[in-house]
């Protein structure tokens, strides 16, 4: 009667997801917070169609939470650009898009300038720290000094 099985209609998402961070990106905004330029790259969706996704009213700064949406990060202005959790994005992909594959993948950069001379006070203070813990002649209380110098009969 039928001559396809009924199964044949229903369609497998089986799309990768994933989400990548800059550790260097990650220090300068809190939580490694994503924009929508990746969110769109990520979700293979074009930009207006995440900007339908999203959670936003024009009445409500910070609407409530909606399983059904992507929600974006707490903002305190309207010109405040939109910021998601990546966390938030593999839910909604998973959960609203059915992506059966979701990754959150945080990416190694190139260390910097300011990384090398943080690794290079980190050596010079385990030097420091060697050198006092090798320090057998100095004396654990400095009042018990103070009173050895002044007890020393003056030259």
């Amino acid at each position: 009667m039928f001559p396809r099985s009924v199964e044949s209609g229903v369609e497998q998402v089986n799309q990768t997801f994933e989400i990548a961070i800059d550790p260097v990106e990650a220090s300068s905004q809190s939580e490694a917070l994503v924009g929508i330029d990746e969110v769109q790259k990520s979700l293979n969706r074009s930009r207006a169609s995440v900007y339908r996704y999203t959670n936003t009213d024009p009445r409500n700064l910070n609407p409530p939470f909606n399983p059904r949406k992507l929600n974006p990060e707490y903002r305190s202005d309207q010109k405040d650009p939109l910021l998601f959790h990546p966390n938030e994005v593999a839910r909604f992909a998973k959960d609203v898009l059915r992506i059966k594959e979701v990754t959150v993948e945080v990416l190694n950069s190139p260390s910097t300038a300011t990384q090398q001379m943080l690794g290079a006070i980190l050596d010079e203070l385990k030097v420091i720290r060697s050198h006092l813990e090798a320090m057998e002649d100095a004396p654990s209380d400095l009042v018990a000094a103070r009173r050895e110098r002044e007890e020393r009969p003056a030259a």
